[in-house]
């Protein structure tokens, strides 16, 4: 009978394997990292996931993209063709696509109700004003992701929704014509828009996103969580639970939880691909943005033509351009009021953007295409 290896039964291999990586990598520094490591527990705890949820799809993302990169061509002859292959003839791609469309979506979605649960919970106070501008930063790259990789499938309705899209940009008065030629590439959405923005969507967005995504986490790793008021104790600690395993568990569950439901999603209801664009078409009716543009696409139709002395649409877009700025200013124009007592002018403020960005949206699904 033959003797079984020795290495089957002696584990001091890997302990050698470790003191290798080790010595190379320092991993017994984040090993100690991660022991140390704890959140904090109290009603609001359950915020502290969204997080890691954005972190997962957001890779998701990137698993998803990589693999469709293998088949897509960017160019306005062979976008949609090459799609269509993807989708009919690759075993599981159409799977592929919808996977990326659906987790796209709630990314943004995560995104949105990470950032808004931050501006509830005042978690941008001092010395988190940083980690605040990474993460609306972050917003903005998530948002121009989905405007840029809307239009790579170079169907009709990708096609004049990015026409109307991007023909905001060129209201802005002296240098709005200037960007909205740089953008498309020209004076209409043509193949050069459609290069220009898949060059954006796989290469521009995706440095820039890991620059500002391994910032956030490193003032995350840094600072800590940060603990609301209203969970604070007379010395500003309370419970906490160790990172690693328990929240690292409770993450991962939640993890498994939200790809089940992307993969139904993507099963039950996989994404179209349409008709394919023709710039010679007039646009359909009742055309309207992906739903993280509603409700500005629906403020904008609601304005007069003319307010004062300017027309509405431009003052619509200074005004949202005003409301980022003042979101990303948010941490240093928040300050302490008088008796002591945290100004909850922003809390209002934030309830009242999620009540506005809610309404609206719902208005643009609902109203009249014809209006």
């Amino acid at each position: 009978m033959l003797a079984r290896p020795n290495w089957l039964g002696d584990r001091e291999w890997l302990g050698d394997v470790w003191k290798w990586l080790d010595a190379r990598l320092g991993l017994s520094y984040v090993q100690q990292i991660a022991k140390k490591k704890d959140v904090p527990v109290h009603r609001h705890t359950i915020w502290y996931y969204l997080g890691g949820m954005t972190l997962f799809l957001f890779m998701l993302q990137v698993a998803t993209g990589v693999l469709l990169l293998f088949y897509y061509r960017p160019s306005a002859e062979e976008a949609y063709e090459s799609i269509q292959f993807l989708m009919a003839e690759v075993e599981f791609g159409w799977l592929v696509r919808s996977i990326h469309a659906w987790a796209a979506n709630l990314m943004i979605l995560t995104v949105f109700i990470h950032l808004f649960s931050v501006l509830l919970l005042k978690a941008y106070r001092s010395p988190r004003e940083i980690t605040w501008l990474s993460g609306v930063a972050l917003l903005g790259l998530s948002i121009t992701f989905g405007f840029t990789g809307y239009l790579l499938p170079w169907n009709e309705l990708a096609y004049f929704a990015t026409r109307v899209g991007t023909e905001i940009i060129g209201v802005v008065p002296f240098v709005g014509s200037f960007f909205l030629s740089v953008l498309r590439g020209g004076t209409d959405v043509s193949g050069a828009t459609l290069t220009r923005f898949y060059a954006i969507h796989v290469a521009l967005l995706p440095a820039a996103a890991a620059i500002f995504l391994g910032l956030h986490l490193f003032l995350v790793q840094k600072h800590g969580m940060s603990i609301p008021d209203s969970a604070e104790g007379g010395d500003g600690k309370g419970r906490a639970m160790p990172f690693f395993p328990n929240f690292l568990l409770r993450d991962l569950i939640g993890w498994l939880s939200v790809f089940a439901i992307i993969a139904a999603l993507a099963a039950f209801f996989p994404a179209e691909l349409g008709v394919k664009a023709d710039p010679f078409q007039p646009a359909p009716v009742g055309i309207k943005p992906e739903w993280y543009f509603m409700f500005m696409f629906q403020s904008l139709k609601y304005l007069p033509p003319h307010i004062l002395f300017m027309e509405g649409e431009v003052v619509g877009v200074f005004a949202f351009g005003l409301a980022g700025v003042l979101l990303l200013l948010v941490p240093f124009l928040d300050r302490r009021s008088i008796r002591g007592e945290r100004e909850r002018l922003f809390i209002w403020l934030g309830i009242a953007a999620i009540a506005f960005i809610i309404v609206l949206t719902i208005l643009g699904y609902t109203a009249n295409p014809t209006q």
